[in-house]
């Protein structure tokens, strides 16, 4: 190492002995556990996948970077905390990453600087963007070894704040300023993603919702024309245009229903009975469920609408959920429906731990693809965590732990003629686990 390295100055003595530090410890990467990454993205070729979908209208002669590898480049870094273009003109020499992206740790060309992705993420057309929705819709199907008979589809929207003038962005005063609102759909089951649409920030319609609903439930059958498939969703789903869909379309659904004059009226009698038994019976809480067939004006026939009716020392309160499905109200409501609010663990694990909301383009194209790469962070991570035994406490760990975990671990990387040589810590805690982690990966291969 040459002498201008820089100096770590103002460290204190240890024991009476001087502290010199400085950078030049030569091919460190402080993010080894990305190679565990690569290995779950062979077998995922995400990157591929979402690549295939765009037609590369570059000059091969003066190409050094293909879409692939800037793609993978991207989540991988996404996957370590690095979600921001910038960061990949500090990692483009990391060793780790370099492996990562199929590159020699020393003698390989640097990964893509930002300058490079940022084009990158501004090339694809909607077209583009249209074709990579469903490739990753397929992707989930493909992930499956076997067929299944039956999915629950989770839908939700949730709020991603905007700043500066940004394509689709609108105020919302329920996030308290200017936002997206993109729309989440994952599956309830396995926890994987499914799709995800950049949209304006204000609640979707119900010819929106059953559009978006309408392509993703046409892809899964073309994949799996047998399976039985189950949607739920809060009440921004809960409309006609959605309903009549689903029917149509041979789904199942269990929506959430917005009250109104009509509902309060059928359900004031209810209302009246659960309060009255609380009375008698001086419990601090009274829950019971009623069901009824009730049609709005809007629908074009009756459903079946289910209520929970709950007594407290603060009055009585009303939650409505509109069916199809057979079975008790208890069980329909308790037992399937409120199976939903883990849902929002997943969009907090997507939004928060890959930082999805990083959507700061100006063109509305550029914000979608970002919210694709960050799909395939959220990919890469749900199957390292996956990989766990199913009673080991990483099979519930929050993305954030994973990452510090088995991700940032530093490495000294060291290129060989014959061999690549990784030297990791021998103090790190977690030594078993992460040699078990490989080799489920490298079983689950195909």
């Amino acid at each position: 190492m040459t002498e201008d390295s820089l100096l770590l100055p103002g460290l204190s003595p240890v024991e009476s002995l001087d502290v010199h530090a400085r950078f030049d410890g030569g091919a460190l990467s402080s993010d080894g556990g990305v190679l565990l990454l690569r290995e779950l993205e062979r077998n995922l070729k995400v990157a591929d996948t979402l690549a295939a979908c765009l037609h590369d209208r570059r000059d091969p002669s003066r190409t050094v970077h293909d879409y692939a590898s800037m793609i993978r480049s991207r989540i991988l870094a996404i996957d370590c905390g690095y979600e921001d273009c910038d960061d990949l003109d500090e990692l483009r020499c990391d060793p780790a990453f370099k492996m990562a992206c199929e590159r020699l740790p020393q003698t390989g060309h640097a990964l893509a600087s930002q300058p490079t992705l940022s084009r990158l993420e501004n090339t694809p057309s909607w077209r583009e963007l249209a074709r990579m929705g469903l490739a990753l819709i397929d992707l989930f199907c493909t992930s499956y070894r076997t067929i299944p008979g039956h999915i629950v589809l989770d839908i939700d929207d949730t709020s991603d704040r905007t700043h500066g003038g940004q394509q689709l962005s609108l105020f919302n005063t329920h996030a308290g300023g200017y936002c997206f609102q993109p729309i989440h759909i994952y599956d309830a089951a396995s926890q994987k993603p499914v799709c995800f649409v950049l949209r304006p920030g204000k609640r979707p319609s119900g010819q929106e919702a059953a559009q978006v609903l309408r392509h993703v439930i046409r892809r899964i059958r073309q994949n799996w024309p047998r399976v039985t498939i189950t949607v739920r969703g809060d009440g921004h789903y809960g409309t006609p245009e959605v309903m009549e869909l689903l029917e149509q379309t041979g789904c199942t659904y269990i929506l959430a229903l917005p009250g109104n004059k009509t509902l309060k009226q059928i359900s004031h009698p209810w209302c009246d009975d659960v309060a009255t038994r609380r009375a008698v019976t001086k419990k601090n809480k009274v829950r019971r469920f009623f069901q009824t067939r009730y049609g709005a004006k809007s629908w074009s026939k009756e459903r079946k609408v289910i209520a929970r009716v709950e007594a407290t020392e603060q009055g009585s309160d009303v939650r409505y959920i509109v069916t199809n499905l057979t079975g008790r109200g208890k069980h329909l409501y308790e037992k399937i429906y409120c199976a939903r609010g883990k849902m929002e663990n997943l969009i907090k694990e997507h939004k928060l731990y890959t930082k999805s909301d990083r959507t700061s383009c100006h063109r509305w194209q550029a914000n979608q693809f970002r919210l694709f790469l960050h799909t395939g962070a959220y990919w890469l991570l749900l199957l390292l965590r996956g990989a766990a035994q199913k009673r080991s406490r990483w099979r519930t760990a929050t993305f954030e732990t994973i990452r510090r975990t088995f991700l940032k671990i530093a490495v000294r990387v060291e290129q060989l003629k014959t061999r690549i040589t990784i030297a990791l810590p021998t103090a790190c805690p977690h030594q078993n686990m992460f040699v078990l982690l490989l080799t489920r990966i490298k079983a689950q291969s195909p």
